[in-house]
This record gives C-alpha cells, structure tokens and sequence, in this order.
C-alpha cells in the first residue's frame, strides 16, 4: 500500500483551499532500491541507476473507492542489459526523466527482487496502490483527490466554507444534514478565501510531516441573535447553503461550546489547522 509525498500533500491542500494543482496527463512508475520517504524528489528517491537499460514506464489507475486507487493494467519494463540492484520500493512519478521531476506516491514491495541481465521486470495490474486512512477527511474527498493526481480525472477546484456542528462528523458523511447547527438565530457558515484573495484567507500550504494549511485571518461567525445550540465539531464544506455541498474535512475533537444569543463564534489566526500526512 502506497503513500503520497509531502510534495503532493502540499498541492492537494492547495488545490482544495488555495490555487488549483494541475495534474499531470501521465504519471510514471519507477522502481527503487531503498525507502523514497515522503520528502523523495524526482532527483531523490533511491530509484535504480541509470543504467543497464532502466527507464521508467507510464502507469495508468482505475477510479479511486474506499479511499484507495489501484493500478489498472500491466506496466512491462525494458528488458535489463546490466544489473539494476536489489528493488525493495517503487515510487510513481509526474515525468519520464530519470532524476527529474517530483514524487507523487510511493510505497514498498511486498517481495523483494533482485534485478539482473537478462530480466524483464513486470508488475501486474492491482500491485500499485496509494490510500488515505481513515480521519477527518471526508471518503468523497479522498476519492477526488485520488482521482486528480493519478487518473487525471479533474477535480475542480472548490470555494471553502466552515460550518458548525452540534453532533459529530464522520468521513461517510457527504453533506452535514441533521449535524449542522440548526439555520436559526443568525447562523450560517462562514466562507475562507485562496491566500491573497478577501480576509478571512487561508495560509498557503507549508510541506512536512504533517503538511499543513491554517487560517491567516481570525475566522468570525455572526452574532447569535438566538441558540445554535450546543456546538460540537467543526466542518469544512463546498457550498455556503446550509445543509448542502460536500463536506471536505471536519474535526470532532474541539471543545464542546454552548451558543446563544449574543455569542460569538470565532477561530483565532492559526488555530484552524488541515493536516495531510
């Protein structure tokens, strides 16, 4: 099972909060001799020498479910004119260049092999896989963005809006029908812009493990003019109406906190991190 690099972490968050990351039309599989790690580059990444007839070769996925993509037909390398080392990992990148371009995903073999000349190396559909775990990203979200970055099936760019929530949020869920606060008593969700566009923004994604987005500006609800009732979780959704869109990624795990007339809703600058690792 495959893992996204912290460069890939870094467009995707962009791509969903800030400006959109446009994906390549071809992805390439290569084979490595040690662990990538998530901060391998194209120039970085233990792939084999450059030698003995190695190249990598394009790769092509099915549709993302459950949070996963698979590879979906048989990738054949050249065959090896000279050995290309002990292959423990593969990674998939965004150019054909050996050395060159950036790391989107990368993961271990399940066995281990010992390329020599004379071999053909192959890997057979369903071998290549990149998921995301389970937690505060939504399964429709995963899937499109799975889809983006490897399928080049687009996923459109979306304006982001903060919904609060007086029951908890889960990753099935598509829209926070029945969880959100109730559309009374002033309240509605509050809209966060790309960086540079109108206050409230978002911070432009910074690369690590974890790679993260934050708030630059205070993100301030109306005044309650009545009870939203008791607030629980917190939603980032794609439409500004209430109990519709997409939800894209929720935190359950803020301070529960009663809101009635006169209250103020508000996350302070930085205090409302998504994380992708």
């Amino acid at each position: 099972m495959g893992s996204i690099t912290n460069f890939l972490e870094t467009e995707l968050l962009d791509h969903v909060l800030n400006v959109a990351y446009s994906q390549p039309a071809t992805v390439y599989l290569g084979l490595c001799t040690a662990d990538p790690t998530d901060a391998a580059t194209g120039a970085s990444c233990s792939e084999c020498a450059n030698s003995g007839s190695y190249a990598r070769k394009a790769i092509t996925f099915g549709s993302a479910a459950t949070r996963s993509i698979a590879q979906s037909g048989t990738v054949t390398f050249d065959t090896a004119t000279g050995s290309w080392g002990h292959v423990t990992h593969w990674v998939i990148t965004d150019t054909a260049t050996y050395g060159a371009g950036n790391v989107l995903a990368f993961g271990e073999w399940a066995v281990h092999k010992d390329i020599y000349s004379g071999n053909t190396p192959s890997v057979a559909s369903g071998q290549v896989t990149v998921s995301w775990n389970a937690n505060e990203m939504s399964d429709y979200l995963a899937n499109k963005l799975l889809d983006h970055a490897f399928k080049n099936t687009t996923y459109t760019k979306p304006a982001t809006y903060v919904a609060l929530c007086t029951s908890a949020v889960a990753d099935s869920d598509t829209t926070l029908s029945g969880k959100e606060c109730a559309d009374t008593g002033s309240y509605a969700r509050k809209q966060v812009n790309i960086n540079g566009g109108s206050s409230p923004t978002w911070d432009l994604a910074v690369s690590g493990d974890p790679s993260y987005v934050d708030n630059t500006h205070a993100i301030t609800f109306t005044t309650a003019t009545g009870s939203w009732g008791t607030v629980v979780a917190m939603a980032i959704c794609d439409s500004g109406t209430h109990n519709a869109g997409n939800m894209l990624f929720y935190d359950n795990g803020m301070a529960d906190q009663a809101v009635d007339t006169g209250d103020t809703m508000e996350f302070p600058i930085g205090d409302l991190d998504i994380q992708m690792s």
